[in-house]
């Protein structure tokens, strides 16, 4: 660290030491931090920390300040780029096309990563690097599988994994002066909303890979109408209770819902 003297009032502070004018005399103190007002220099006392410490605390602080980053944040898409945005941003992407690639052409937009797999599981589980993590270049997505000691199921189940992060953090656009709900939404809606045509068939769940899409143009018109249940309501032509109730059969679809409204001040789903 440079040694820089700072001259304030009657005080000369140098970085780690503390200088009197009126004595000769050197106390040796912790690191300070400095700060000035109109006439006095307030120094602060830092505890000193060792290397190790600082390490540890300051990787603490960033994975906190990226949770909180990416808690409130999601990803806008287009087959150009993509933009990572705030939830109150609106920009222009289509998105939705991550989602209908076939299994061999999403893996081929990915990263792939193998090692060896932690947990129990002794020996026979760390022989070989089967725990598998996929990396979506375009949108910079993780999703990794470990719980397998076959790296073939593994992938499957990070593939899986990776599509169903894609349908929670990927927005499309929305046009509400023109909005008509996509098939793949409408088919994941119950049979009593009232623009629900026979021809969708029966109502699909949450265990059926097909409900990633309607989730998504779900979450898309959501977060178009800025959390508000009743609103979205109104475009798919349910009560409001009935679309909750389709929001809360799904855990992940609920939690990204209720992170949406709680950034903007309302009450969360239950």
């Amino acid at each position: 660290m440079a040694h820089q003297i700072l001259w304030k009032s009657s005080f000369v502070v140098r970085l780690g030491r503390f200088i009197s004018s009126s004595s000769p005399s050197f106390f040796h103190l912790p690191l300070y931090s400095l700060s000035s007002s109109s006439c006095f220099l307030k120094v602060h006392p830092i505890p000193t920390l060792s290397s190790t410490t600082t390490r540890r605390r300051n990787n603490c602080i960033w994975f906190q300040q990226q949770q909180l980053h990416d808690r409130h944040s999601f990803l806008w898409c287009s087959k150009y780029s993509t933009t990572r945005a705030c939830v109150d941003t609106e920009i222009e992407g289509l998105g939705k096309g991550y989602l209908e690639l076939t299994d061999e052409e999403l893996t081929r937009q990915c990263k792939m990563d193998t090692l060896k797999s932690s947990g129990p599981g002794g020996q026979h589980r760390n022989k070989r690097e089967s725990a598998v993590r996929l990396k979506h270049l375009p949108t910079g997505i993780i999703a990794q599988a470990s719980e397998d000691r076959s790296q073939h199921r593994n992938r499957a189940s990070a593939l899986t994994r990776l599509r169903a992060l894609i349908a929670l953090k990927v927005r499309n656009t929305v046009d509400l002066e023109a909005y008509s709900p996509p098939q793949e939404l409408l088919q994941i809606l119950p049979a009593k909303s009232s623009i629900r045509g026979s021809d969708c068939g029966p109502q699909i769940g949450p265990k059926n890979p097909k409900f990633l899409l309607g989730m998504q143009a779900l979450l898309d018109l959501i977060f178009a109408v800025e959390g508000s249940i009743s609103e979205a309501a109104k475009f798919l032509g349910l009560t409001t209770g009935a679309l909750s109730r389709l929001i809360l059969s799904d855990d992940s679809l609920r939690m990204a819902v209720n992170e949406l409204r709680a950034s903007k001040g309302m009450k969360p789903l239950k």
